[in-house]
């Protein structure tokens, strides 16, 4: 039967092969084995119980929480020939009948439906008059008491399943942690052998999280890096989303508001028009997004803090669900936590306790110095192997040096003891910068010695070091109201006896988007066949993603087939999508071609997904390791390369990480400047800690070692453990 799967996958999918898991899933789902499927948005989730839906014989049944989602994925399948339908309140007594009466006469073969539909009596009668071969229940965290979106109908599924013993049931999500896998898998009585945890770690998602300073610019500046590209803008209130709207809106660009407080009519009539196209940006509440797979969104911005890591997960994860590069930037500002403290405080206690965990290891995500990925894939059970992940802000700036901050530490720790460690650090820094502010005058701490000592440095950069200050436990904060107190460790700063480590500039500016250009998309042509594109989505009245997602236009753009078997080996074109659509895009290609005097292209010359995917850095640490390994030194390859040799070193150890041997010799060695007793203390610290971070080997050392130092002993200390 995997034969069969793969047929339909090509033919009428249009994908030469699974994604990871995929096969796995589907097989044992033929096999009638109850399966629940962990797998990150956009990782291919919905066709694991599609594919097995065309192949058997009888009905398929999907639940799903999100009218949007069924609405959505019923469109697709329809475009690709596949009998679908839903049932739900959108549908009007007409249409709700017409779709009884396919599912009676086995014209579908799925049907999606909303855990409050299925559970009706009316419905259970009408499909008890059929046979079920398989329940999908999508969203399956929401069963679960412990997952961030609980939704007590969903505890009922297993009432279903006993009503249809002989269909298989398929649990699908996006966002659960190991607690709630077990709970799932629990509730619905599945075998533990039987679940497929794919990673969480979606590869083409940027991350970056910056200190909120004035989030309207910031906002405005990185939306700017997107012309003509779809996004979404998260808010944690309405009235923020109504104003940031009319802003943007007022600036120039195409922006669209959603919340619970508009009417049924306007949210709807608003993401569709995101959706189809017609309106770049939604800004929105975190009631927007769910269910939409729309895939070529290509940023993601939350204006304010998420309240948990799922529900962070679960937004960014709507970008760059097409596999190709995306950006996800967090505005973090300590005054929005007290926002989420007031709505967890509005739950019961048991749920309270719940909801403050997670606030603080989103905050810990959102304070790390590290690479990004590690406590987000750490949340979710899953342990990132590589030291750095080269998609994260952190690992973008590099290992930067750290300067000697101990005198502006000193002011920042000694202002908040003079202000009774009852502040947070927007006050803190108005002190220090001799603000005029209202709760500056109204305490009379333009009184305090610390007051105006602190004017060198910008707002911007004392909000950088009072980071630092809370990651290196100089600091805590409460997590109630947001004043910041000082620790033991802050007292060994102020009074001298420690030095503070650290780097008072902010982090450079991510990198820019990866425009189509760079990865050999014919710019002039992929605007030509947008075009048509939204001229045939508009026509049958389907987004332009049904029609052709933007990663099959860009191949068409870089290959420039003129056939349609040559047509048929992009990505997404099945034989139905060939057949309906296929000459309008021939045509288009065709003329241009012929006019450009451009020839096909054969697929096999390049994968534009890898192109758009690979960073240059991990390119170029291949081509150095292997100079290294001819018999160039290092000081040379920073000459020929014109970085310096931390930059090499880091290449080096990226070489060796990959598995690729590595010459031996003490360069490494003798490159350093540090005593032989100093050179002994840091390796044995790698014996103990290993050599996965630098940090926490740096913090061991107590900051005394540099990183510079501590990349070559780490190459040393491999080299020599390799031998």
């Amino acid at each position: 039967m995997i034969q069969q799967a793969k047929t339909i996958l090509k033919n009428t999918f249009g994908y030469e092969e699974f994604r990871p898991l995929q096969q796995e899933i589907i097989e044992n789902i033929l096999g009638r084995k109850d399966t629940l499927v962990i797998m990150p948005t956009g990782g291919g989730k919905s066709l694991c119980y599609q594919i097995p839906a065309l192949i058997f014989e009888e009905l398929t049944v999907v639940v799903s929480p999100l009218i949007s989602l069924m609405k959505d994925q019923v469109e697709q399948l329809t475009a690709l020939g596949v009998g679908a339908v839903v049932l739900n309140s959108t549908l009007s007594f007409e249409e709700y009948g017409q779709n009884i009466s396919r599912i009676l006469r086995n014209d579908v073969r799925l049907l999606y439906l909303a855990p409050e539909t299925l559970l009706m009596p009316k419905t259970l009668a009408m499909l008890s008059s059929r046979r079920v071969d398989c329940i999908a229940i999508d969203e399956a965290h929401c069963i679960s008491e412990w997952g961030h979106d609980f939704r007590p109908e969903y505890r009922q599924m297993v009432e279903v399943r006993n009503q249809f013993p002989k269909a298989v049931c398929v649990a699908l999500t996006a966002t659960a942690t190991p607690r709630v896998q077990k709970d799932i898998q629990n509730c619905l009585n599945f075998e533990t052998a039987n679940a497929f945890i794919a990673s969480f770690n979606r590869k083409n998602l940027f991350l970056q999280i910056v200190q909120k300073t004035s989030p309207v610019l910031q906002t405005i500046e990185f939306i700017k890096r997107f012309p003509n590209q779809p996004g979404i803008i998260y808010c944690l209130a309405r009235k923020q989303v109504d104003d940031l709207t009319q802003t943007l809106t007022k600036a120039g660009f195409s922006v669209k508001p959603y919340h619970a407080g508009l009417s049924d009519s306007e949210r709807r009539q608003n993401q569709e028009r995101f959706i189809r196209d017609d309106v770049q940006i939604m800004t929105a509440t975190i009631a927007f997004g769910m269910g939409i797979n729309k895939p070529n969104i290509r940023f993601v911005l939350h204006y304010d803090l998420p309240q948990n890591i799922e529900s962070y997960y679960q937004q960014i994860g709507r970008a760059g669900r097409d596999g190709l590069r995306a950006h996800c930037l967090l505005l973090f500002g300590y005054s929005d936590i007290h926002k989420i403290k007031y709505f967890i405080n509005q739950k019961a206690d048991k749920e309270k306790r719940t909801a403050i965990m997670h606030l603080s290891a989103l905050i810990g995500l959102a304070e790390t110095g590290d690479c990004r990925r590690i406590p987000l894939l750490t949340y979710f059970g899953e342990k990132y192997a590589k030291p750095e992940c080269g998609m994260c802000d952190n690992c973008a700036s590099g290992e930067q040096t750290l300067s000697d901050l101990s005198i502006p530490a000193q002011k920042f720790l000694s202002c908040v003891k003079r202000c009774e460690e009852m502040f947070g650090a927007e006050h803190i820094i108005d002190v220090l910068r001799g603000g005029k502010t209202q709760k500056v005058v109204k305490f009379s701490h333009q009184d305090l010695s610390t007051y105006g000592i602190g004017k060198e440095y910008s707002k911007q950069e004392w909000f950088y070091l009072s980071r630092q200050l809370l990651q290196k436990g100089l600091m805590i904060q409460d997590m109630e109201h947001g004043s910041l107190k000082l620790t033991q460790k802050a007292w060994e700063v102020l009074r001298g006896k420690e030095l503070f480590l650290g780097k008072m500039d902010a982090k450079p500016e991510a990198p820019a988007p990866i425009k189509d250009s760079e990865n050999g998309c014919d710019q002039s042509l992929f605007a030509l066949l947008r075009e048509k594109r939204k001229e045939l989505a508009d026509m049958t009245n389907v987004p332009p993603y049904v029609i052709f997602p933007d990663k099959t236009l860009i191949e068409m753009a870089i290959f420039f087939p003129q056939s349609p078997e040559s047509l048929r080996h992009l990505h997404g074109v099945g034989a139905i999508k060939s057949e309906r659509y296929g000459h309008y895009f021939l045509d288009i290609i065709s003329r241009y071609c012929k006019a450009q005097n451009i020839p096909e292209k054969p697929k096999i010359i390049l994968n534009p997904e890898a192109v758009i995917l690979e960073k240059a850095a991990k390119r170029k640490y291949i081509i150095i390791g292997e100079t290294y390994n001819s018999g160039k030194t290092i000081k040379e390859l920073a000459a020929d390369f014109n970085v310096k040799i931390s930059t090499i070193t880091t290449h080096l150890f990226n070489y060796i990480s990959d598995g690729y041997p590595i010459r031996p010799g003490d360069e490494f060695l003798t490159l350093s400047a540090l005593t032989p007793d100093q050179q002994t203390a840091v390796l044995e610290t790698y014996d103990r800690l290993g050599t996965e971070q630098l940090k926490p080997v740096f913090d061991a050392l107590n900051e005394k070692i540099c990183y510079d130092e501590l990349h070559l002993l780490r190459l040393y200390y491999l080299v020599r453990r390799g031998q």
